[in-house]
């Protein structure tokens, strides 16, 4: 069993219809997981659901080589798009789901919210179906159904198309978010309850037996590409505000004969003994006023002879100052001449081309940038030149002094471009 889900747009319960069925197979069998695109978020719920890793399957930051390598393995497998099925990157929507389906020859099946339709589903999932004929879109799942009746007239519009159940509306399967993304998975005290609850509604309207027909054909599994540690030693800072590590970087590292060691900020961990301090992304604006009075974290963090990379979150908490949503400035590291708000909102977003002349990651990387953070003060040597997904150049991004870097951008893969100028 393998297969892709996706929606005509964001919203249509995707993430929802993925946990139950991932917790309903897993009652089962073991089932894999990934996620399309960058998301650090639903992979944990995802991993809670599943009881396994979920890994990020990003179509337009990765070769071929590498999601393939990244998909293989034994058992099924269950893939969750991202936004719409044909939403991806400008000018030409790169990385779609649908681009990762066809590049892994995964069958889709649609997810559609039919809250507000009847005979119209007819059309839409016809349009979808049609519009690429290279993308296999096996059948559609339709949620939010309001009743038996309403089910009846959805079924009846769809005629030839392929229905793997309705789910009924419940309001209990919604999913709390935050300004960039769901609610976290470890935030949740009532997580099992849900999952048990979505997954129990899947095995009772959908049909699992169909979905596990779904399949593809196994590719030989080739060499996996590889990106090698930044250090033997590597700490890690893991916690509510420092989430958003992705699986295969640390796999690669790891396999490359890195040693991991994870340390908590918020629990006022000093950092371990290392060679390469690692702070990722996550949500340090929502606990600066801790992170500022943890002061055994952030005094081994100034004294430590390793070097130091910030990642979003953490290259936040590198720098000066950081203000919070209630304008309220936090004292961080002071490692970077950096001052960041959130008081001063404006989103960020959008896949990145780099290059770092020097540093930890020196080299060429795509990378992604979502953030609501506002630079207040940045003054140093930028650590990136960058290009955004159309191939437009972009304003240097981040800092590097001496041992110590970061910037905003999170880094997916390295990317073999001959020179800077040919990095878009």
């Amino acid at each position: 069993m393998s297969f892709l889900i996706s929606a005509p747009a964001s919203g249509s319960g995707k993430t929802t219809v993925t946990l139950g069925l991932l917790r309903a197979f897993s009652r089962i069998n073991p089932v894999r997981s990934a996620k399309s695109g960058p998301d650090y978020i639903d992979p944990a719920f995802h991993a809670a659901a599943s009881g396994g890793p979920c890994v990020n399957l990003d179509a337009w930051a990765m070769t071929p080589d590498r999601l393939h390598a990244l998909a293989a393995g034994a058992g099924p497998l269950i893939v969750e798009g991202a936004m719409g099925l044909f939403d991806g990157a400008p000018p030409a929507g790169k990385g779609s789901s649908a681009d990762l389906a066809k590049i892994l020859h995964l069958p889709v099946v649609l997810v559609i919210d039919a809250g507000r339709m009847a005979g119209s589903v007819g059309a839409l999932a016809q349009g979808f179906m049609r519009y690429d004929p290279d993308l296999q879109v096996a059948g559609v799942i339709l949620n939010n159904v309001g009743s038996p009746r309403h089910e009846d007239m959805l079924r009846a519009a769809l005629q030839d198309v392929t229905v793997f159940g309705a789910l009924p509306r419940d309001a209990a399967l919604h999913l709390g978010s935050r300004h960039l993304g769901l609610v976290q998975a470890q935030e949740r005290p009532d997580l099992e309850a849900f999952l048990h609850h979505a997954a129990d509604l899947v095995t009772q309207h959908l049909d699992l037996t169909a979905l596990q027909k779904l399949d593809t054909p196994r590719r030989p599994a080739g060499a996996s590409p590889r990106l090698p540690p930044p250090a033997q030693r590597i700490a890690i800072a893991s916690d509510a505000a420092f989430a958003f590590a992705y699986p295969h970087l640390l796999n690669d590292w790891h396999a490359g004969g890195a040693e991991l060691q994870f340390f908590s900020p918020l629990a006022d961990d000093p950092v371990p003994d290392a060679d390469f301090i690692y702070l990722p992304g996550g949500y340090p604006e929502l606990h600066a006023g801790r992170i500022a009075a943890n002061t055994r974290f952030l005094d081994s963090l100034r004294q430590t002879r390793a070097s130091i990379y910030g990642e979003c979150g953490g290259y936040m908490v590198l720098g000066d100052g950081l203000v919070d949503a209630d304008g309220t400035r936090h004292a961080m590291a002071g490692l970077l001449r950096l001052e960041t708000t959130f008081a001063q909102r404006k989103l960020h977003l959008g896949y990145r081309h780099l290059y770092a002349a020097q540093g930890p990651f020196a080299g060429h990387w795509t990378g992604h940038e979502f953030h609501y953070a506002s630079t207040l003060r940045a003054d140093g040597t930028p650590l990136f030149t960058a290009t955004d997904a159309t191939g437009a150049a972009l304003p240097p991004m981040g800092l590097i002094a001496g041992r110590v870097a970061g910037s905003f951008a999170h880094l997916i893969d390295a990317f073999a471009i001959v020179s800077p100028d040919t990095a878009a």
